[in-house]
């Protein structure tokens, strides 16, 4: 992706030369990441998702008080907040632009935190093992950005500076679904029924998010590379549920989905892409094309 020397965000707070302080979440064994990895991963879990699944897990955690601690960031963690400014930047003039064209009311640009093993949130305390998340209390996105090295190795995405890009886009979906009011929709939609079928509804929001990822990159193309889509569609293959439930367990269970399956993520990401236009991706047409597969 086209980005040195543009503008950058002033919405980021760079949290990751931040050690101690506030406490530390301890658990034994690395329970957390494990059932998070394989509950929770990446793209879109809101931020009361990512605490009810962390407060349930460490229930009997401790508190630590160590001291606040900087520690100098490297020139590549450095660049990497560059890029990521000028990513949350690039959204912001898109989303504003597109909620002035459709009549949507005025965009409020949502803030970006940068950090690095756990971090404090409107929504509770969360460990970086979540991945990156949106958190609608405080209309911040969380992102630690070891996640991507992570991607690559462990869940075999190609990586990519665009595959950073994708993810931000995703969450600031999210956002969008916020002010909105689908997020509020989707919430009503799933009370009183069963898991399985809140679940379709979860299926349906975080697919959405990838549309508006889609629509986001339509609007943007004159600073892609030309790598610049694979990246994306590799990683949205890579944090489908099917592909992780195969990566971490052998096998897959439809029902338990949350996400989406590694095709519809790419699917509905390229929906967005092609058309640009966000009234192509209803929450409901979404829901209707894949509740019935």
């Amino acid at each position: 992706m086209k980005w040195e020397g543009r503008r950058q965000s002033n919405n980021v707070e760079d949290r990751r030369g931040l050690r101690g302080g506030g406490g530390k979440l301890i658990a034994g064994g690395g329970i957390i990441g494990v059932i998070v990895l394989l509950l929770q991963l990446f793209g879109g879990e809101t931020g009361q998702q990512v605490a009810s699944v962390v407060n349930q897990v460490a229930g009997g955690a401790q508190q630590g008080g160590a001291p606040t601690e900087q520690v100098e960031l490297t020139p590549e963690q450095k660049k990497i907040g560059d890029f990521t400014a000028t990513v949350l930047a690039d959204t912001e003039d898109v989303w504003q632009k597109i909620f002035s064209e459709n009549g949507l009311g005025t965009y409020e640009d949502p803030k970006l935190v940068l950090f690095t093993s756990q971090v404090n949130t409107g929504c509770g305390t969360a460990s970086s093992a979540v991945g990156p998340f949106y958190c609608p209390a405080d209309h911040k996105l969380y992102m630690d950005m070891d996640f991507f090295e992570e991607l690559k190795t462990r869940f075999g995405a190609k990586g990519g500076d665009f595959a950073i890009a994708y993810v931000m886009a995703h969450e600031v979906g999210h956002h969008v679904q916020t002010l909105l009011g689908t997020s509020a929709e989707v919430r009503r939609k799933e009370q009183g029924l069963s898991k399985a079928a809140a679940n379709k509804w979860s299926v349906a929001q975080e697919l959405q998010a990838d549309f508006y990822a889609g629509v986001w990159t339509h609007h943007n193309k004159k600073y892609l590379d030309a790598d610049d889509i694979d990246e994306a569609l590799s990683a949205a293959h890579a944090v489908g549920d099917d592909a992780i439930q195969k990566r971490m367990q052998g096998h897959v269970v439809p029902d338990s989905f949350t996400h989406g399956t590694s095709e519809q993520r790419k699917y509905w990401f390229m929906k967005g892409y092609n058309t640009g236009d966000i009234r192509e991706g209803n929450i409901n047409t979404i829901y209707e094309q894949t509740a019935r597969r």
